[in-house]
């Protein structure tokens, strides 16, 4: 019951509150630079106002928050994961503020953000592993990293946090993805009796349903590194603190997918002088294909919630 209302509270919140929030940015001229590299068509989108995973973190907070206090279970691992959340976020709202300032497609450097992102990911990573909980679980089976699990627990988080901000290259694309992701995530939790987790994912998925009413093609406004940082080090926090890292190859499959692009266009490039797609990431190759936005867009839903399905059936009857 706890659960349903913090996905309630936090979707009315985006609803009632995006109208009037973007309308601040409109006022405010935060708009989005769109970077030369990517597809033509892309550029009739330079202007639309960015900045909307403010909020999505803000509604988020208060919709967990509420859910927290209902159930009355607030533990040191809801706190490690909210800390998480906002601090990434700060991270893409630095990034977000430069890209404004500067009026172009480049905020922090990437060293910079990738040092951030590592500081903020040992948090929740050390902490799991002074808990006893140095281990990863494998259809069943625990495997003990000791010391070497906080670096591989960081990893998965900022992993996860770029491979969001990958995937948000389309309207609604990583909004969509995140929320199905967030589903799966719930669910397990849920189930596994981590009503804590359960209540923040809950809370998050709520608000990105919320935002795609802003973010749908053709998007109102975007969530920026603000939302998509942010997002992505939450559900890589989640994994690490909930026990399901490796799981989360599938349930986060589209975000996978998409950095694998980026990954194997670089090596090909550098090492052949070739390109294997179009375009990286991998949504803008489709679009180079001739598949429409919204095509990719809901394809990649799809992907994304049979892959979580499979990532359930694993978790409960397979594992």
């Amino acid at each position: 019951m706890y659960i349903i209302a913090t996905c309630l509270i936090s979707l009315i919140l985006v609803l009632l509150a995006g109208k009037p929030f973007l309308n601040i940015l409109k006022e405010n001229l935060y708009r989005q630079y769109i970077r030369e590299e990517g597809p033509a068509s892309h550029q009739k989108k330079a202007g639309t106002p960015t900045g909307g995973g403010i909020l999505i973190v803000l509604c988020s907070f208060i919709a967990s928050s509420a859910g927290l206090f209902l159930l009355k279970t607030v533990t040191l691992y809801s706190h490690i994961v909210l800390l998480s959340f906002l601090l990434y976020s700060l991270i893409g709202l630095k990034d977000d503020y430069d890209k404004i300032n500067k009026q172009q497609n480049k905020g922090l450097s990437a060293k910079g953000k990738l040092m951030l992102q590592f500081v903020v990911a040992l948090i929740p990573s050390f902490y799991i592993t002074f808990t006893g909980q140095s281990y990863i679980d494998i259809m069943g089976y625990s495997l003990n990293l000791g010391i070497l699990y906080p670096f591989f627990a960081a990893f998965v988080i900022v992993g996860t946090s770029n491979a969001v901000n990958l995937t948000d290259g389309l309207d609604g694309l990583a909004a969509g993805t995140a929320s199905i992701a967030l589903a799966a995530m719930t669910i397990i939790f849920i189930i596994s009796g981590r009503y804590e987790l359960a209540i923040i994912s809950v809370a998050v998925m709520g608000a990105c349903l919320g935002f795609l009413k802003f973010n749908k093609h053709p998007a109102q406004m975007f969530m920026g590194d603000t939302g998509s940082l942010g997002l992505g080090g939450l559900i890589g926090t989640l994994a690490v603190v909930g026990k399901i890292e490796l799981l989360l190859i599938l349930i986060g499959a589209v975000f996978v997918a998409e950095t694998l692009s980026v990954i194997l266009q670089v090596i090909s490039f550098k090492t052949t002088g070739k390109r294997v797609f179009k375009m990286s990431p991998l949504h803008h190759h489709f679009e180079l294909c001739g598949w429409s936005e919204k095509k990719v867009v809901y394809s990649f839903w799809l992907a994304g919630a049979i892959c979580a399905f499979a990532a359930f059936i694993i978790k409960f009857y397979l594992g």
